[in-house]
């Protein structure tokens, strides 16, 4: 997650923390931009190593031209869906790209619920997939945990992130070890 303070409230690292990860691993390095503008960035992600990089379409004027830069570059395009945007406001972006993250929280911070009312769009996605014989996938983040995944998985999702499910996890059985 890379966030600019200015698309979201809260504020991470950028670009170069992809390029330091780089060359240290071969796995896969899914980059979700919610920062604004998008485009004067896009180049600096890719030149760093991202191989997905989804961003949120209405933080930029001109979502079209930055997938087709994503995509020119042999990197995968994606795009998210804060909880507040409709799947219609985004269905002209489906059948080029690789990616729809559908964000069940508001974008910016770890650690919140999950938002059930978003469900909805997991199983539109995942209908509209297979009306327009698309290929992409059905990301889901925020809120994700050992229920809300199964629900997640059972509505079409194909991945998931858990952050914070995970970093807690890890924190209470390593807790003894951290201080």
């Amino acid at each position: 997650d890379i966030m600019d303070g200015h698309f979201v409230e809260n504020f991470s690292f950028g670009y170069n923390i992809v390029q330091t990860l780089r060359p240290i691993t071969k796995k896969l390095l899914d980059v979700h931009l919610m920062i604004s503008p998008v485009k004067p960035y896009i180049q600096k992600f890719i030149d760093a190593g991202s191989d997905i990089i989804s961003f949120h379409p209405e933080a930029d004027e001109d979502s079209n031209e930055i997938i087709s830069i994503i995509k020119k570059s042999k990197c995968k395009a994606g795009i998210a869906i804060h909880p507040n945007i409709k799947i219609k406001n985004i269905k002209k972006f489906l059948e080029n790209i690789d990616l729809v993250i559908v964000m069940t929280v508001v974008p910016g911070f770890g650690g919140q619920k999950f938002l059930e009312e978003q469900i909805y769009k997991i199983t539109q996605l995942k209908e509209i997939r297979k009306e327009l014989n698309a290929n992409f996938e059905i990301e889901v983040d925020g809120g994700i945990n050992y229920e809300t995944s199964k629900i997640c998985i059972q509505n079409g999702a194909d991945v998931l992130v858990a952050g914070s499910y995970i970093y807690n996890a890890l924190k209470d059985e390593y807790k003894d070890k951290i201080n």
